[in-house]
């Protein structure tokens, strides 16, 4: 979990274990006006398959090696439509961006922060996405932890640039996110998993502090079907390049 005020900085940030202890941490968290970005499936609808937008995310970033999981009603995890539900019975307002980013009270929004590292040039991955996740196919584990760790390293230098970004995020302002300039992510599997959750949050919170600021001109909307009507979607809202947005895709589900 993680918070951004207007000025990059960041208020607060750590771990939270299951729905109720999460949305105690979120409502102390937050104020009448909040704008709220997850990294979770939000609304889930279809019987089988994948979502519009999880099909979306491969085919306008899957030139950077960017894909989604596929997310349906059959699924185990649908731990994201739970929080939902719970802070839209708290006041919380669901929004899937079609009009742009909301301008008062306490909304709520999917995101996908693999879209946002290479859908913002300013982080400089112009070939495909930084690798401090999953392994390539059959390489060995202990070859494989010391290149993601190094992989992570350099993906929180640059995060750290984005301090003198529009909109900023500083690194440096809360203790927990310091130490993620300050110590070297570690190899082994639990603490390096702590250590991934808390980068995903943090820039699920500057996506949204970015979404906020540039709206549909350095972000898109993933799910939206031709003729969609007025109920909320399945959306994913995602940072931009030019060539990443809808109308530079010649490739749409059928």
């Amino acid at each position: 979990m993680a918070v951004l005020d207007g000025g990059g900085r960041v208020v607060d940030a750590g771990w939270t274990n299951g729905i109720d202890e999460t949305l105690a941490w979120i409502e102390e968290t937050s104020g009448p006006d909040a704008l709220l970005f997850v990294d979770a499936p939000l609304i889930v609808d279809n019987e089988t398959g994948q979502r519009l937008c999880e099909k979306q995310t491969g085919q306008r970033y899957g030139r950077w090696q960017v894909s989604a999981n596929t997310t349906n009603l059959g699924s185990p995890r649908l731990g994201g439509v739970a929080l939902r539900r719970r802070l839209e019975e708290r006041g919380w307002r669901y929004d899937d961006g079609r009009a742009g980013p909301p301008t008062a009270g306490r909304v709520v929004s999917e995101c996908y922060p693999y879209t946002a590292l290479v859908g913002v040039a300013e982080l400089g991955y112009e070939d495909e996405r930084p690798r401090y996740k999953r392994p390539p196919k059959r390489m060995p584990v202990a070859i494989w932890q010391p290149l993601r760790a190094a992989a992570c390293d350099e993906l929180i230098q640059r995060l750290a640039t984005l301090a003198a970004a529009d909109p900023p995020l500083d690194l440096r302002s809360h203790s927990e996110t310091r130490n993620l300039l300050e110590e070297p992510s570690p190899l082994t599997r639990v603490a390096y998993k702590r250590r991934e959750d808390l980068i995903d949050a943090v820039i699920s919170a500057w996506t949204a502090a970015f979404w906020h600021r540039h709206g549909l001109v350095r972000c898109q909307v993933l799910g939206v079907p031709p003729g969609a009507g007025p109920e909320p979607l399945a959306t994913i809202i995602a940072p931009a390049r030019p060539e990443q947005m809808r109308a530079s895709v010649t490739a749409e589900p059928h």
